[in-house]
C-alpha cells in the first residue's frame, strides 16, 4: 500500500512539473515594452504572490487587443504614476497567454510594503462579478508553480489579493473569492 501512495505522489509531482515547464511566457518584446527606468533586482526567493486585476471592463480576448492593453498599462504606470516600469511582474491575459511585465527577480510597483518581497500577477479585466476564464486561472497557477521551480518563490509563500495589502477593491470580489480556495492563500 505504501508503494502505491508513493507512486501516486510521484505521478502527481511529474504532472505539476510538466504543466509548469510547458507554460510559455511571452517576452516583453512581444508587447512592445519600453525599457524600464532604473530597474531594481530582488535577490533570492520571495515570500508573497499578490494577485491583481487591471479593472478593464471588457478585458481582452485576442493577442493584438491584449498587447495594446498591456502597453497602455505600462504607459499609465510610467507616466501618470511615475513608476520606473509597468508595475506587475506578469500579466495573465484573456488570449490564453502569460506576458512578462517586469519578470522574475525584479522588484515591482504593485503593492506598497510588499514590492521588495513579492511577485505581482495581474489578470486583464474586471473581476468584481465574474471570475476569469478557467484558462486564465490555470495559467496563473502554472506561473506560480514555475516561480517555485525556478527558485524565485519560496515553497512556503503566502498568496494574497491586492485588497489585503491596501484599501482597494482589487482584484475584484469574484477573483478574490477564487484565490481564497488556492493553496497558500492566507488571511492577514
Amino acid at each position: 500500500m505504501t508503494s502505491i501512495k508513493f507512486l501516486a505522489a510521484l505521478l502527481a509531482l511529474c504532472a505539476i512539473a510538466r504543466t509548469a515547464e510547458s507554460l510559455n511566457i511571452e517576452p516583453r518584446s512581444s508587447w512592445g515594452a519600453v525599457a524600464a527606468r532604473s530597474p531594481a533586482r530582488i535577490s533570492g526567493a520571495v515570500d508573497y504572490v499578490i494577485i491583481h486585476h487591471s479593472d478593464n471592463p471588457n478585458g481582452c480576448s485576442n493577442s493584438d487587443q491584449c498587447k495594446r492593453m498591456i502597453k497602455a498599462i505600462q504607459t499609465d504606470h510610467k507616466g501618470r504614476r511615475n513608476f520606473s516600469d509597468i508595475g506587475y511582474n506578469f500579466i495573465v491575459a484573456g488570449d490564453g497567454k502569460v506576458y512578462e511585465g517586469r519578470g522574475f527577480g525584479m522588484q515591482g510597483s504593485h503593492a506598497p510594503n510588499y514590492n521588495r518581497n513579492s511577485i505581482g500577477i495581474v489578470f486583464i479585466g474586471n473581476f468584481e462579478s465574474n471570475k476569469p476564464s478557467s484558462q486564465m486561472l490555470q495559467n496563473a497557477k502554472d506561473l506560480i508553480a514555475q516561480a517555485k521551480q525556478g527558485g524565485y518563490l519560496k515553497d512556503t509563500y503566502t498568496l494574497l489579493g491586492h485588497r489585503q495589502t491596501k484599501a482597494t477593491a482589487c482584484p475584484g470580489t469574484a477573483l478574490f473569492n477564487e484565490i481564497k480556495t488556492w493553496p497558500n492563500w492566507r488571511s492577514i
